[in-house]
């Protein structure tokens, strides 16, 4: 056999082994999705009381008990923030943007969702339906508690997606407007076929199992410090169970199709680096949502903005452009970062 020869084995045999592999795969995936398993979600209980706003806990219909934080300015507000988390995340992600809120005379207020932070059931997914049936119980409460101030809702990621599908609803409380920090909008639609795929045999197979992001290289933010504080904070979840990560794209999926019929007052806030939620769904949603003509839409690209733009090295520019909308609804934001939207849509 001469060296040519020798090349051309040696170059089939790492591609035999990825065909063999392949096969072991497919066979595994085939293997585990008869196996009966379905990815569960875990609801509220029964109504069983009247919905309460406490000192330091919102307690649900269904007698949950959410930790809330709050931030009020020293006088009375002149409007009101109420924050949704991400994905893992709990209330103290709000904690520097709420101070900052708070001194700009607005009052803010953040709880654990249902599986996250120090709330029931921890690490379990409630269903789309009881997250924004919760945010729709605290915006009623507050409204009550504040009946002349303009209420806002702000969700990041998760909480973005939770509040774009809370507004569809019907019976949800009128608010001033929504504010979405990088919502989570990668719908199934704008996935790779291999992805979903592997999604739908894991949670029908081992919804159970738990997965980790280590290893992805992903950077959710240049702020280097925040994260390692994250990476030691306990509340933080590390550790996510395929079914949890299952209802969460089922959120994707109704957040995304619901852009054409958003018909909230609208600032959305987006990084040009960010790594987490990718460009193609979030472009395509923009461009579904400002197309509509059901309600007012601002929206703001960060040239050096990553996912967590609230909590970024930048996050003060972003503060400042929420401020000025809600108190001022300026042409253009004080970054002009509405301005870097506009050109990238356009060319895109």
């Amino acid at each position: 056999m001469n060296t040519l020869d020798l090349k051309i084995v040696n170059a089939r045999r790492p591609y035999r082994k990825r065909l063999l592999n392949n096969k072991a795969l497919a066979g595994l995936m085939l293997l585990l999705s008869l196996s009966g398993c379905m990815p569960m979600s875990y609801p509220p209980g029964a109504k069983t009381n009247a919905a309460q706003l406490g000192e330091d806990a919102f307690l649900t219909e269904d007698g949950a008990s959410l930790p809330l934080r709050r931030w009020l300015p020293d006088s009375e507000p002149n409007a009101v923030i109420i924050a949704l988390h991400g994905f893992n995340d709990y209330s103290h992600f709000f904690d520097l943007p709420g101070h900052y809120f708070s001194q700009m005379g607005i009052a803010c207020f953040a709880y654990d969702q249902r599986g996250f932070g120090a709330a029931p059931l921890r690490g379990l997914w409630a269903g789309s339906d009881a997250y924004a049936l919760d945010l729709k119980e605290l915006t009623r409460l507050l409204k009550q508690r504040y009946p002349s101030q303009p209420i806002y809702l702000l969700g990041e990621s998760m909480g973005g997606a939770i509040v774009i599908t809370a507004m569809q609803q019907v019976d949800m409380p009128d608010v001033s407007g929504i504010i979405l920090a990088a919502p989570a909008l990668w719908a199934r639609s704008t996935m790779p076929w291999y992805q979903t795929s592997l999604l739908w045999t894991l949670a029908h197979s081992m919804p159970w199992l738990t997965l980790t992001g280590s290893g992805l290289k992903i950077m959710p933010s240049d702020n280097i410090d925040m994260l390692r504080a994250m990476g030691r904070d306990p509340m933080v979840i590390k550790a996510t169970r395929v079914e949890t990560v299952y209802g969460l794209t089922d959120l994707m999926d109704t957040a995304f199709d619901s852009a054409s019929s958003l018909r909230a007052h609208t600032l959305m806030l987006y990084g040009e680096k960010d790594e987490v939620i990718p460009k193609e769904p979030t472009y395509a949603f923009l461009q579904q949502m400002l197309t509509s003509d059901t309600a007012e839409k601002t929206v703001a690209i960060y040239q050096n903005g990553y996912h967590m733009l609230l909590r970024d090295l930048q996050a003060p520019t972003a503060w400042q452009d929420i401020v000025a909308w809600i108190k001022n609804a300026p042409k253009h934001l004080p970054s002009g970062a509405d301005y870097r939207a506009r050109q990238l849509l356009t060319n895109g």
